[in-house]
């Protein structure tokens, strides 16, 4: 019997259910597209309700993130390493905001699995195992300090909810459902990626 215990203990100990960051960015990098709806609620000081807002939304690797808001209204947002475009209806206006594209960067950092530009702006805290895990950000540079408090992440194989939380006090939390990963992307995905 005394067997069996030791062994059982030893192999508790083992740190085989250990998740780390290396194992974290391997998962999220296996995926070259992600494509599903989000939900995004923004939580205001000011107001008693949150602002919600409803779409789908396409991330390539190495490409960007197809942002297609479609409730309340519609609208449609190109982010890729380059910055942040809207749809105009005839073409893509770029958004020439220096501060808020490298905020965009880190944003599409955190959905890819690319997390070198986000050590010298946040802490890590990681916590869970593949199939649930948390990432919590704590902001270490001035200017990421000037703006949030925390950025929290969950997901499994992929980033499923993130809730940024604003030194104001406003915050906002997008979920990302019905998740598909490495599915084909539709003609108009590719071409407005490109």
């Amino acid at each position: 019997m005394k067997k069996y215990f030791a062994l059982l203990l030893w192999i508790v100990s083992l740190p085989l259910w250990a998740f780390s960051e290396q194992d974290l960015i391997a998962q999220l990098q296996q995926s070259h597209t992600v494509q599903g709806d989000f939900v995004q609620q923004r939580f205001l000081k000011a107001l008693p309700q949150p602002i919600e807002t409803k779409g789908n939304f396409t991330l390539v690797a190495e490409k960007g993130l197809l942002w297609q808001m479609t409730q309340p209204f519609h609208t449609e947002l190109r982010i890729t390493p380059q910055g942040i475009a809207q749809w105009s209806g005839q073409g893509w206006v770029a958004n020439g905001n220096m501060a808020q594209s490298q905020q965009i960067r880190l944003f599409l950092g955190l959905l890819s699995g690319d997390l070198s530009g986000l050590k010298s702006h946040f802490d890590f805290a990681l916590s869970g195992n593949a199939k649930q895990w948390t990432l919590q950000l704590t902001p270490n540079s001035l200017l990421m300090k000037q703006i949030f408090t925390s950025i929290i992440v969950q997901g499994n194989q992929s980033v499923t909810a993130m809730q940024l939380n604003e030194v104001q006090g406003d915050s906002t939390k997008i979920y990302f459902q019905h998740i598909q990963l490495n599915q084909p992307l539709s003609s108009a995905v590719k071409q407005a990626l490109e």
